[in-house]
């Protein structure tokens, strides 16, 4: 019982994590209804993406892309699955 709520706490936490990442490569005005949101979404997911935010970026060209969400979604996926299989 207690298994699958920290299963699905987890589940949860990687569609807010999802939404502020999609929500990211949209410019927001800061005055709008939407900019809370964003704001309460990022108090969310950064206590956990900042330390994987240290690691360096992948270039591609002249951009930098930042890793840090995907090592998050693969390391939540694989507790997950550790928790899944007890």
């Amino acid at each position: 019982m207690i298994v699958r709520i920290i299963i699905d706490v987890l589940q949860a936490y990687i569609v807010v994590l999802f939404v502020r990442l999609i929500c990211s490569w949209f410019p927001i005005n800061p005055w709008s209804p939407w900019a809370k949101v964003v704001r309460v979404l990022a108090s969310v997911t950064d206590p956990v993406l900042k330390p994987f935010r240290r690691l360096p970026p992948l270039r591609i060209g002249v951009a930098a892309v930042d890793l840090s969400p995907l090592v998050v979604f693969v390391l939540l996926e694989i507790i997950i699955a550790i928790l899944r299989s007890h």
